[in-house]
This record gives structure tokens, sequence and C-alpha cells, in this order.
């Protein structure tokens, strides 16, 4: 193949490297490096943020298998209980079938056909991306193994208890039609209004005006609250009020809780359907009404509303408030308001009989390894403050969802009443205890009834580093003991608790031991406009496109050369096609050195020092880019790697050693830069696999055996570091001797002499590269300046070349008179503007210094010219 073709490599060596099973990885003696993947939605598909996750994973676990480490990177899905049954309800409902006309397994038929139909796509994905995960252990939340550990935790937690079953208000999602953890409301400052409504006082034609975000509640209010050391309502202490439209009656109450600065300093309590108001209604026993159906729509006791959506009546019931002259004003608002993570529904406060973990014994481990002994790092730590908020203000956890697609929480009832359950198992175990529990004998599997509802997704989550080793169900099996804890979690901030802190907590809960060493918190992938990426904006590029246009390698790189950890990623297209430049450059240069003709020739000097620069060269980098991968700043390694191998393996190393045209290349110089070409391949891997490991197979014969993808990685080796002192020195100097050439227009095949006036006492090691690279035939050291040549500085050096033969004169007098001619005009522009006095008075003291600086400088130009025209012409 002579032309750069990522697609072809992809297929030929993704497949390679599967035949030979180089991702599987067993128990061994070797020490073993592990990553579980963070398991995306099993509807998913691959993303912006999937890709630059999963590339930093796969860096990871490439860069530990080229270290000798057994690498282990276990893949999988997430079974997403409220994503995946919205969307089997969707598909449903264009079936014309409601999921409420099925049992639930008639329903979970349809929920694993759609597993079963769209679950492997985006692990399929993952491998166009070129991962190197272990698929031979990819598992799903679902799998039976999975499951049967998450019910084992639930009765564990339960027998401890830690789990309790609790009437509280919780969060309720409308939309997907059940409640959600604390931690999955997202708060919004939205603008809305401020209805100021007013309730007549019983008996009287009095009314007060009580302010409210939401008229559709007063269907649930069951009192007025004033503040007691409020003078303005003193007169209506122990009165009643009338609630607008619905007319019932309710008490008036008194509590400090009301703030007397916020509104009309009334409060109307609706103990249903607001946690602050369910506080009050419980203190003063008050009547609790629920005024919704699941759906958000108003029940019965909404009147002639019922069956309509909240916000409907929101704008209705204003409507006939206004009509009945119950309104008194309406104002904008902006407030806060809670919506769902996941389905981006508002959120509706709730009263419901729920599931709950208790949180604060559990989480001290999980303070303790990140916040105090550190045995759990974060990167970068500025996400401890975070974590340290979450971890200190931690509450009860809501684990129960109103659905079917999950694992059906292990508690079976056995009568009526709110506490006739037992929690096992299974159904026979449960059988047991609910006979001992009731005292019944009589009773039989057909009596107990299993809780409906599912458990929340991240409970199955929070024990995935162990779970995928079976570690729950055989707590010390081989693979458990041998691969937890694991090392490395990638993953992005926004689960920083819903899932890295949970597994945190689970890992010393049932293993004593935390589930990874260090969490790498990638940031958004966000355009160039700083918007977060996402379906609905259209900013979000085809992944796959992407891949197809500029290569996997080229996406890689461009992602990974703008993320460093924890910052967001402006994403370009401009970055691929960066990182596809990158393949080519590398490339060229493999093309370049396979085809040089080799032959038993001398080594040249400059070739033989080129090769001792470039290891030197090569190991300051390699120091660098470990202690980079040391403080997981991996877009800093990546770009001390392309530097390497574009600016001083290209651009420097194969220009010093590259023969003369026509001339072949002597064998050791051959040699000593193909194998500095092979330690690039090895950095480069992690980053580049496909690109590299053609190159690699293609330089010479290997066997499966031989293959990059299990190479052994460079260690770094002392390095003379005057050695690379005296290079960049050097290398200056070349960069003065072609800037000459280019100026004066003197072609590199036109030999020139080089004279030193050597101030810095510089070593004359690398004349013998400076003299090939700079086209030179002889270079000199002298100890005076000469007059007529020209002449740049290196530091306190002096450089001259005479020019001689080298330049036309005719020419170059030609081409100086022109400049001074030029010069001299603008010269002349520059001062009549200057002598024009009203422009001098009038203008700007900043734009008239502006045209005495431009004078300035012409000058010297000018008298710079006449005296290069002066030289010439003697």
């Amino acid at each position: 193949m002579t032309k750069y073709n990522p697609t072809d490599l992809e297929q030929k060596w993704y497949a390679y490297w599967l035949a030979h099973n180089y991702f599987h990885s067993t128990p061994d003696e070797r020490t073993p490096y592990t990553i579980v993947i963070p398991p995306p939605n099993v509807t998913g598909v691959l993303h912006m943020g999937h890709m630059l996750n999963n590339t930093i994973q796969d860096v990871l676990i490439r860069r530990a298998r080229l270290k000798g480490f057994n690498a282990c990177w276990v893949p999988g899905t997430d079974h997403a209980s409220i994503a995946t049954e919205a969307k089997v309800v969707a598909k449903l409902k264009e079936q014309g079938i409601k999921k409420s006309d099925l049992t639930r397994e008639e329903f979970l038929v349809h929920a694993w056909e759609w597993t079963h139909q769209y679950g492997g796509v985006i692990l399929e994905q993952l491998k166009k991306l070129g991962c190197s995960c272990d698929w031979q252990r990819t598992k799903f939340t679902m799998d039976e193994e999975l499951s049967a550990s998450v019910i084992k935790v639930f009765v564990d937690l339960y027998n401890k208890g830690q789990i309790y079953r609790g009437h509280r208000m919780v969060n309720w999602d409308p939309e997907a039609k059940t409640t959600l953890s604390d931690e999955e409301v997202i708060y919004e400052e939205r603008q809305g209004f401020l209805y100021h409504l007013k309730y007549q006082i019983e008996g009287t034609n009095e009314y007060l005006v009580i302010a409210t975000t939401r008229p559709e509640t007063i269907f649930g209010d069951t009192a007025i609250c004033i503040n007691p050391n409020d003078e303005r309502w003193q007169h209506l202490k122990g009165k009643k009020a009338i609630v607008p439209i619905c007319n019932r009656v309710i008490p008036i109450i008194e509590d400090e809780y009301v703030d007397v600065e916020f509104g009309t300093g009334c409060l109307k309590v609706t103990p249903a359907h607001d946690p602050n108001d369910k506080v009050l209604g419980d203190k003063h026993q008050l009547e609790v009404i629920d005024i919704f159906n699941d759906d958000a729509t108003l029940n019965s006791y909404g009147l002639h509303y019922a069956g309509k959506d909240r916000f409907v009546v929101r704008k209705e019931i204003v409507a006939e408030l206004e009509e009945k002259d119950l309104l008194a004003k309406k104002e904008t608002y902006t407030n806060k308001v809670g919506t769902s993570e996941r389905t981006k529904a508002v959120i509706e406060p709730r009263l419901s009989d729920q599931w709950f973990l208790k949180m604060d014994t559990l989480i001290q481990p999980a303070i303790k390894a990140v916040l105090e002994d550190e045995s759990i790092k974060l990167h970068p730590k500025k996400f401890e403050n975070t974590y340290r908020h979450w971890v200190e203000n931690v509450r009860d956890w809501n684990i129960s969802r109103q659905l079917w697609w999950g694992q059906q929480i292990p508690a079976y009832y056995y009568g009526e009443g709110k506490n006739q359950f037992v929690v096992a198992e299974t159904k026979a175990e449960a059988l047991v205890l609910a006979k001992e529990k009731s005292g019944n004998t009589h009773l039989t599997e057909a009596d107990l009834r299993q809780d409906e509802d599912a458990l929340d997704t991240w409970f199955s989550s929070w024990l995935w580093p162990m779970s995928v080793f079976n570690g729950i169900l055989e707590p010390n099996n081989p693979e458990i003991e041998y691969y937890y804890p694991t090392n490395d979690l990638v993953t992005g901030p926004d689960i920083l608790f819903f899932w890295v802190t949970r597994m945190i907590v689970a890992g010393f809960e049932y293993k004593g031991a935390r589930p990874f060493s260090n969490v790498y918190l990638t940031g958004l992938v966000r355009d160039k406009q700083r918007r977060k990426m996402s379906k609905s904006l259209g900013n979000s590029p085809d992944a796959l496109k992407l891949i197809a246009d500029y290569g996997a390698d080229g996406v890689r790189v461009g992602l990974l050369l703008s993320s460093a950890a924890g910052n967001d990623l402006l994403f370009d297209e401009a970055l691929c096609q960066q990182g596809k430049g990158f393949g080519n450059k590398l490339w060229n240069a493999f093309q370049l050195v396979k085809g040089w003709q080799v032959d038993t020739v001398d080594q040249p000097a400059a070739s033989k020092l080129a090769l001792q620069w470039f290891d030197a060269k090569f190991n300051a980098v390699l120091t660098e880019v470990e202690d980079h991968f040391e403080k997981y700043r991996i877009s800093d390694a990546l770009m001390a790697i392309y530097k390497l191998a574009w600016d001083d393996f290209c651009a420097w190393l194969l220009e010093m050693v590259k023969p003369e045209y026509g001339k072949p290349m002597d064998k050791a110089t051959y040699e000593g830069v193909v194998a500095a070409f092979e330690n690039l391949l090895k950095l480069l891997h992690p980053f580049m696999p496909f690109l590299t490991e053609e190159i690699w197979q293609s330089l010479a014969p290997r066997t499966p055996e031989q293959a990059l993808i299990v190479a052994t990685y460079p260690t770094v080796q002392p390095y003379d570091e005057k050695l690379l002192a005296e290079f960049d020195f050097a290398a200056e100097v070349i960069a003065g001797i072609r800037t000459v050439r280019k100026e004066k227009n003197i072609p590199f095949k036109t030999p020139l002499s080089l004279s030193v006036l050597n101030k810095e006492q510089v070593s004359n090691r690398f004349d013998a590269v400076i003299t090939k690279m700079g086209g030179l035939e002889a270079i000199a050291e002298v100890s005076a300046a000469i007059e007529g040549a020209m002449s740049f500085r290196v530091k306190a050096n002096e450089y001259f070349i005479p020019m001689g033969g080298a330049v036309n004169v005719e020419e170059e007098l030609k081409k100086l008179q022109e400049e001074l001619t030029y010069t001299q005009g603008f010269l002349a522009s520059v001062r009549k503007k200057l002598s024009n006095e009203k422009f001098v008075n009038s203008a700007p003291a900043q734009v008239v210094d502006i045209e005495r600086k431009k004078e300035a400088d012409a000058l010297a130009k000018i008298a710079t010219i006449e005296k290069a025209i002066d030289t010439l012409s003697k």
C-alpha cells in the first residue's frame, strides 16, 4: 500500500487483533491492570462524549498492555430503566399497544426484543474506534448473574437495617411515571409568573391575597399560614378562609416558618405537593389532598379541570380567576424548576410509599478514601470540592422506580397491611419467612405478591466493578481476587455522585476495599460556541461519519489534543483533520525510510551524531511523557509525542541522515533509523493503534507474537543533556544559514562557507550536521568580524557568510535599489503627514507617535540598504 487509506487499515488490523485474541485476559502471574467501562445505555449510539471517554480508556489499556501488565478492559451496557422503558413504550404506542393493556411478563418480552435488536449497537461502534476491550467478557446489567447480585445486595442491606420502606415526599417524573432520586433532578432557572390570588375570609367581605407560582395547586390547599409575629395579620388568628373556585373552607394557622418578606407574607399550604408544606402539614395535622394523576393531569379533586394537564390547567384557571375577580395581579418571576435528568419533564413533588437506602453510615468510608487518606485520587483534583459537597450532604437514596424494566424489588406481601411483607432472594425463601412472620402455616407461594416496583438502575451499576467478576455471588472467586480493585476509572464529572461515589460505597461495603485507585474525569464535549452537544441543538456530529472521513486514528488524535482532564473540549472538525494530517506525515516518513537503498558504505559522521542526538531526545521526551501519564495529563503526553514525531523525527532526524540523491545509505544508519522509528511507534500506538501497527508490520517481517500491540514499551535510559543543548544551539545556527539563503535567494546546491566568532565557546561536535543541513563547504573560527559578509547571531556568537560568488551582484544591487526607492517614497509620505500642523495638533498623541516611529524605522532601513549597496559596489 503506497497511499495512506485509514479505512483499509482499520478493518485489516482490528480483524487481526481479534483473530489472535490480544484483547482477552485471564489471571496469570503478571500484575493486572484493569478498567471497567462506564456502561453506556443499552439503547445508546456512539456520540462525541463516548468517543472521548473510550479513546482515553483505550490509550490507558493499550499502554498497560505494552508495559507488560495483564491488561483487562471489561465492556458492557446498562439496562437504563427509564430510557429503555420509554423507548419500548413509544414503540408499542406506534403499534397501537398501551403498556397498561399488557401484563408485566408481556411487556418484558417486548423490552427484551428491543434490547436484543439494539443492545449491541454501541459496542460494535466502539470497535470502529479501535477500542481493545475484552469482548469475551461483555456484560449487561440485566444478565442473570448481575441481576442476582443486585437482589442479593438488596436483601443483605435490608437485613442489616439499611434499607427501609417509607411514605415520603419524592420527586415524581410524570412522563416516565416513576420516582427519581434527588440526584436525578436538575434545577433550571425559568421565567414564569407570580400569581396573587384572593382568598375570602369566611363570614366576611375581606380577602386575603396570597402569591403562588402554581395556581393549579389550589385544589390541594388545606390551610393558610401566617407568621404569628406579623402585625398585619393578627386579626386573622383562629379564622378560616375559602379556597377560590373549589370553595373549600380551610383553617388559618400560624407558624414562624412563613417568610414575612415574600409576597404578601401569607402562605397557602398544599401538603401533598410541596416538601416544605408537608412538614407544616405534619406539624399542624393538616389534611393531605393529592390532586394529580401519575401523568400530572388533575384528578377528581380538580373538579371541572379533571383529566387536563397541569400546565393547561394553569392557563385556564388563571383566566377563570380573572373572570371571577379572584386574581389581584400577575407579575413576572424567575425561580428554579426541577426537571428530570432523563426525560426533561418538570418534576412533581408527590407523597408516595417508596424504598430507601440509608446513606449516613455507608458513606463514611467513601469520605475517608477520597478526602482523607486519598487512597482514591480524583483527576483533576479540583473535583474534590464537588465530591465533598455531595458526600457531606448526602440524603437517603430513593432506590425504587415505578417501572417494569429492571430488577424487581424482592419484597413479597402476604397481606393487605403496609408492613405485611418479607424480603428474600427467592419466592420459596420468602414463603418460609412469611409463614414465620404471620404465624400462618397455610400460606402458599400463590398467596405472595411481589412488589411491583423495579430498582433504580444505579443500584445495579454501583456494583459494576465487582459484579462483572461475579464478586457478589462468589466473593472470593479467583477472578475477583485477581482483578479487584481495578486501576483507573474514566468517566464524566456529571456522574461523580450518581455512579462513582456509589461504587466507592459498594466497594467498601462488599469487598472492604476501594473499587479503583484513580478517577480520570473528562470534560464535556462542546461546540465552538461552547454549547453542550445535543441532538436537539443539532450540533453533535455523526461519530461514525467522522471516523469514515478522517480515520479512527485521526479522530482519536483530534479529540485528545484538546481535552485536558476535567476541561471541556471545544470540538472542531479541524482537530480531526489535524489528526489525519499527522497520520499522513508518519506515513510519508515511513515511505521515505522504506525507499532508501542500503549498502555497505561507511557511516557519515553527521548520521552517527544525529542518531545519538535522537536517542537522547527520545529519552528526554519519554521522561516527560511518563510524568504526564503519572499525573493523568494525557493530552500533554500526546502533544509531547506529537512534537517528537513531527519535529524531531521527521523534520530533523530524517533530514540529517538522508543520503544524497541517487546514493545509498549505510547499514548502521538505516538500522538506527528503523530502531528509532520503532520506539516512536511504541509511544504512538496507544493513541494511533491502526497506523502504527501497519507501519510496524511493514518495517520488518513479524510473527503474531511480535505484533506492535504486544511489543515491549520503551523504558527511560540515561541521556546526555549537554548533547541536547548543543543540538539546540546548532539548530539555531542552521536556521540562521537558511534565513540568509532565503533572503538572498541562494539555492541549497550553491555551497557556502561559514565563519564563527565563537564567544560562547561552543564545541564543534555538531559541525558535521551544520555543514550538511546548511549546505556548507567549510566552517572556520575567526577572531574578528568579517566586513562585507552576511551575518547573524546565536546568543553571543556571531556567524558570517561571505557572499563572494554566491550572489549575483548585479541582480542583488538592482533588488536593493528598488527597495531603497520604495522606502524613500514611504519616508516622504510620512514626513508630509508630519509636516502638516493641523494633523500634528489635532490627531491623538498616540497616532502622531506611531507616525514618528514609522519615520525613524524608515530612516534606519534606508541606512541599512545604503550600507549593503556600498558593500556590494566595492
